[in-house]
């Protein structure tokens, strides 16, 4: 009796290795997720492979790729990751055109179902990103590390980490050092952090690093710093989270569905005095640390590995499935466990 052909998956992704952004960091983990059942390439567009099913990242950046393969009747996932779920959906026509060609829609946390068109909703499902649990490594102890780990973008919005260093200039705020992590993809944004960095010792910028010597520092800092005005579900938080270090993160969207609207760590975005006041708090009151800890020690679980590639594989029977099927694009059931 024959074998059945392994079915043949591409992984569509707007960056690639690289550029080490979030996007490739998914593309990566998911991919190595389906190998265990399925013969998976990464790239970047389609230009007509003999691929069985898409499951595409970004709805405007992988717009032409999501059309192309729609168009040869063979199905499409499509991740929204951030920026197209956040704004471009409500005015790009190709991101527009992007979700009503997938045959299945994902978001990386709850919250974002509520961003989708209602007559869409049904064809969604929430699969929350992981990290392996790391456990936390000894802080450096002359200094208070505050992380600031992303590619420097406007959506990432590092100047108020920035800005609020700048209001805490008493003795204790002394001991702080911000690290800055990421890559220079705003040249103005760049220019403004090494300007900051020369006027106020405290700020050391580290530039872009390997994935591995990210978590590594993340793991012994003492809060990671997430300023973001636009956040799919971000990798880096999860990073922190499941490394026992607390987050203190713009109230927005992408981190409430993560953390929970009541998580204690939230600012207003761009609220360079909250996230200052914020800061003090973490210098000052243990037992406040403690208690952001704890709140992300809760939500740890739901980011483990196993349950995220349970889901990806999931997804992609599914999604085979429905190619098999044909016709139009078919609901999928929502993983929104809490």
């Amino acid at each position: 009796m024959s074998r059945s052909p392994i079915s043949r998956i591409v992984v569509v992704s707007p960056t690639l290795a690289d550029a080490n952004t979030g996007n490739w960091q998914t593309a990566r983990r998911w991919a190595r997720f389906l190998r265990t059942r399925y013969r998976v390439r990464i790239a970047r567009d389609w230009a007509g492979e003999a691929d069985d099913a898409m499951i595409a990242l970004h709805a405007r950046r992988s717009a032409a790729a999501i059309a192309a393969f729609a168009a040869s009747g063979r199905p499409v996932a499509l991740v929204l990751t951030g920026t197209d779920l956040y704004r471009d959906i409500r005015h790009d026509r190709d991101a527009q055109r992007s979700l009503v060609l997938a045959r299945r829609l994902v978001v990386l946390q709850p919250q974002g179902l509520g961003e989708l068109p209602p007559a869409l909703r049904g064809r969604a499902t929430v699969i929350e990103q992981s990290a392996p649990a790391l456990a936390p490594a000894t802080p450096r102890q002359r200094t208070y590390d505050l992380l600031l780990v992303g590619h420097l973008r406007a959506e990432k919005d590092p100047l108020t980490a920035v800005r609020a260093l700048a209001r805490l200039d008493d003795a204790a705020s002394r001991r702080i050092r911000l690290v800055h992590v990421g890559g220079a993809h705003d040249e103005s944004l760049a220019r403004q952090m090494r300007e900051a960095a020369r006027s106020d010792r405290r700020i050391e910028l580290r530039g872009p690093l390997p994935h591995a010597a990210t978590r590594s520092l993340i793991r012994r800092g003492r809060v990671l710093l997430l300023p973001s005005l636009i956040e799919g579900g971000a990798n880096v938080l999860i990073e922190a989270v499941t490394a026992g270090v607390p987050v203190l993160a713009s109230r927005i969207g992408g981190s409430i569905g993560l953390l929970g609207a009541r998580y204690p760590g939230f600012f207003p975005p761009g609220d360079d005095a909250a996230l200052a006041a914020l800061i003090h708090r973490c210098l000052g009151e243990p037992a406040f640390v403690e208690r952001l800890r704890a709140h992300c020690a809760r939500c740890a679980p739901r980011f483990a590995p196993a349950r995220e590639a349970a889901a990806v594989l999931a997804l992609a029977h599914n999604l085979l499935e429905s190619g098999c099927a044909g016709g139009a694009p078919a609901p999928s059931s929502r993983n929104t466990e809490r």
